[in-house]
């Protein structure tokens, strides 16, 4: 799975889970950390908790993808899944507008939001392999 195809499976994830204001950041040309950023609101604990666990859950379960690293926790406004080549920020709206990483990265252009295909062109949902969109 390429890294903007992981970028795009959090996000549908997150979608999944009715996540706010979605946006995939591609970082590759700004950082050496990493070359995706998913940052998506959620808007009380049990939300955070929601989206994160869809995440971690559907990318385990269907692909054998577990992030590097979780850090915050659901009783923090912020919670970071780290999958080296992705790191998901879910944040409550307060913290997005705080930390304001979209308007950091201003620079990184953004990735349109689109059904994910799988590795082998599966799209979500559609398991005839064939690429939908």
């Amino acid at each position: 799975m390429t890294s903007r195809q992981l970028a795009q499976w959090c996000a549908w994830c997150a979608d999944n889970r009715k996540a706010e204001n979605i946006v995939i950041l591609d970082v590759s040309k700004l950082s050496s950390v990493t070359d995706f950023f998913v940052i998506a609101g959620g808007s009380s604990e049990p939300h955070l908790r929601a989206i994160g666990d869809e995440i971690t859950t559907r990318l385990r379960d269907d692909f054998g993808v577990r992030p590097n690293a979780v850090d915050g926790s659901t009783q923090t406004s912020w919670m970071a899944l780290d999958y080296f080549d992705v790191i998901v920020h879910i944040m409550k709206p307060e913290a997005r507008e705080l930390y304001d990483l979209e308007g950091l990265w201003r620079d990184a252009p953004r990735v349109a939001l689109r059904k994910p295909t799988g590795p082998k062109g599966k799209s979500a949902g559609n398991k005839s392999g064939a690429e939908t969109d």
